[in-house]
């Protein structure tokens, strides 16, 4: 580490020479720009430097560099493991950099690092052109697309990074560079699913599809009726096109108008159905689930990126997550899934999701690092909650699902959907076989393991 007079010097230049702005402790606003999604993630870092542009990232990582200081990246600052924060680290806050660009004629859009789903959504909409995105509008376009990323969309157009043209990226040298096909071509490899690890992105590119409509149907029904909602689900998938998606969730009654008054602060079973098309053709893909007797039915024709905010959470509560992709979804299972409700923490903001895979998906290139392509269906307990009292109850929750379901997993996980599980999970989410070439780029590009406040691949 620097001397203090070398550092406090180091720190007095960069608030000059940044056009962003530069927070340290004691400074006015720094808690409010430490604070992050999750709640539980309490960390002080030493410096915390918000970009208004890729010079400015050069000027902090430079910074960083010369004190010796571990970098941490923060983009939508959703992680569940906080990986947006470190202590004594510098952070390097892409927030100012959010401009979406979109090029119609050539249907892509260059998104910069620090940019929402939101910003994405409301910004391709107005030409009827989308790409897979989270199913938080709140959700970072970067970690989110870097990290692999599913949404309402991948059966249509495919995971995120399949989508990905370029990336803009500051090395650990503070170098400016270009990964696509053609250039960097490896290190455009590695970012298919190896994330943050290899520098900070200042800006991605996207490949968008058409999406002229976009439609929804959305039911409640008692929590014994599960099984079948879950059967009847699993039917429509099956049989229908990719354009169908959607989930079966486990969640608390929410106070809004579509939702019976009795069931309000209670558990329900619901289901959502999302359709890359209108609503009629959606009725007729939803009659099995139509035909149960549900609580309340909200149908209708709606903007995708009006969509994306139906499952917002808001920030500052307490969060722990996992997953398990699934090798099928059989009757037993189905049943096991189903149970595990009984025991999740109601009321809170805590959501048992089941979700498809499949289409667009199980038919993308098999040579980037996302393992969990070929599993049909992936479980995820998403743990929300306020008081801290219920800590042990709500992970012991999130665990418990993953023991459940786990004799039907097929290993692989979705990084970004996890916390801090282990090198083990990290090689999960990333393909055993995948490790070796991931660390030879990492060696390249950042072979001090700077960027380590991430699901991490360490260098070779």
């Amino acid at each position: 580490m620097a001397s203090p007079s070398k550092a406090g010097a180091a720190l007095a230049a960069l608030r000059e020479d940044l056009v962003g702005d530069v927070f340290a402790p004691g400074d006015p606003g720094y808690d409010e720009a430490r604070a992050v999604f999750n709640a539980m993630i309490d960390r002080r870092p030493a410096v915390i430097a918000q970009c208004a542009d890729p010079a400015d990232v050069v000027r902090a990582v430079r910074f960083g560099r010369d004190l010796d200081l571990r970098i941490a990246v923060r983009g939508g600052g959703h992680s569940v493991a906080g990986t947006a924060l470190g202590d004594g680290a510098l952070v390097v806050d892409l927030r100012r950099m959010h401009r979406v660009t979109v090029d119609p004629a050539a249907e892509a859009v260059r998104v910069e690092g620090g940019a929402t789903m939101s910003h994405l959504d409301r910004a391709t909409q107005p030409y009827g052109l989308a790409t897979t995105g989270g199913r938080a509008s709140t959700t970072g376009v970067g970690g989110f697309v870097l990290g692999g990323g599913t949404g309402w969309l991948d059966r249509s157009f495919g995971l995120a990074v399949d989508n990905l043209l370029g990336v803009e990226l500051v090395t650990a040298d503070a170098e400016r560079v270009h990964a696509n096909a053609d250039e960097n071509p490896e290190l455009f490899w590695a970012l298919h699913g190896g994330g943050g690890n290899f520098g900070v992105a200042t800006a991605l590119t996207l490949r968008l599809h058409e999406l002229p409509e976009f439609s929804v149907v959305l039911l409640m029904f008692l929590p014994p009726l599960g099984p079948d909602v879950v059967r009847a689900f699993r039917e429509i998938i099956r049989t229908g096109p990719d354009e169908v998606s959607g989930a079966v969730l486990y969640v608390t009654g929410p106070p809004e108008e579509f939702t019976p008054p009795e069931l309000v602060g209670k558990l329900v079973c619901a289901v959502l159905l999302t359709y890359a098309g209108g609503e009629d053709g959606l009725r007729e893909l939803a009659g099995p689930l139509l035909a149960l007797p549900h609580e309340a039915e909200l149908a209708g024709d709606m903007p995708y990126a009006d969509v994306q905010c139906m499952l917002d959470d808001p920030p500052g509560q307490r969060n722990y997550w996992s997953a398990e992709y699934l090798s099928g979804l059989p009757d037993d299972l189905v049943d096991v899934f189903c149970a595990r409700a009984d025991s999740m923490p109601v009321p809170t903001s805590t959501q048992h999701i089941l979700f498809p895979q499949g289409g667009a998906i199980a038919a993308g290139p098999h040579e980037y690092p996302v393992p969990y392509r070929d599993a049909p269906w992936a479980a995820h307990p998403f743990a929300i909650w306020t008081d801290p009292a219920d800590d042990e109850r709500a992970v012991s929750w999130v665990r418990d699902v993953r023991a459940g379901v786990r004799p039907w997993s097929t290993g692989a996980v979705y990084l970004n959907f996890i916390g801090d599980e282990g090198p083990e999970r990290v090689r999960a989410g990333l393909g055993a076989g995948n490790a070796l070439r991931l660390q030879k780029v990492k060696r390249r590009y950042d072979p001090d393991n700077v960027f380590r406040f991430n699901h991490n691949i360490r260098p070779v």
